[in-house]
């Protein structure tokens, strides 16, 4: 199953109005396509990111992400893997 909300602009401002502390998955996605899948506090990951925690990640043109606060992140974040082939964890997994 896919992710259950609906993509939202990755933007720093958009970002950092989310409340800290939602422990989930989270996908990144690059018009349209998923190119990344994590798991962990959600603002903080996806902070990280448009830091430039992983180059694949950041050297990719980031537009949206969607997210989903859930008590069994791992299990989760490798059913989304699986489902959606991102690019980024293929090459790192």
């Amino acid at each position: 199953m896919p992710f259950l909300h609906p993509l939202r602009p990755y933007t720093r401002e958009h970002v950092e109005s989310l409340n800290p502390n939602q422990v989930g998955v989270y996908g990144i996605f690059s018009n349209g396509r998923c190119i990344y899948v994590g798991r962990g506090d959600i603002r903080e990951r996806l902070l990280a990111h448009l830091d430039g925690y992983m180059a694949c990640v950041s050297g990719s043109r980031m537009t949206h992400w969607t997210g989903e606060v859930t008590a069994d992140h791992m299990l989760r974040e490798q059913q989304l893997i699986l489902e959606l082939t991102p690019l980024c964890n293929l090459r790192a997994g």
